[in-house]
């Protein structure tokens, strides 16, 4: 199903990357503007990538993970693969974020 899960906290977060090969992790916040443009898009790559999970985490509800995951910008996109990170983006930029899904599903 396209869309996003929403961890709970930081043991429902780990739990779904022990439980899922591909997962990318949408750093974010809801005063920000470009997570808030960057959404759609997500959601629409996230039909095409029916093999990856994608996760929202904002940053204020969520603190302890944003901090453990040393974030400081939004929104900011970790690509993790059997719960290693592999790559990560800062920014809103389309083109860039389905080059890193590619790559991170080759």
């Amino acid at each position: 199903m396209p869309g996003f899960t929403v961890p709970k906290d930081a043991a429902d977060l780990n739990q779904i990357l022990n439980n899922n090969k591909y997962v990318v992790i949408d750093f974010t916040a809801t005063w920000c503007g470009p997570c808030r443009m960057i959404t759609p898009i997500l959601e629409q790559l996230s039909a095409k990538f029916e093999n990856v999970v994608f996760v929202k985490v904002d940053v204020d509800e969520l603190s302890d993970i944003a901090q453990e995951y040393a974030v400081r910008a939004m929104p900011t996109l970790y690509f993790m693969r059997d719960g290693e990170k592999v790559d990560d983006i800062v920014g809103a930029n389309p083109g860039a974020i389905t080059t890193k899904l590619q790559n991170l599903v080759a």
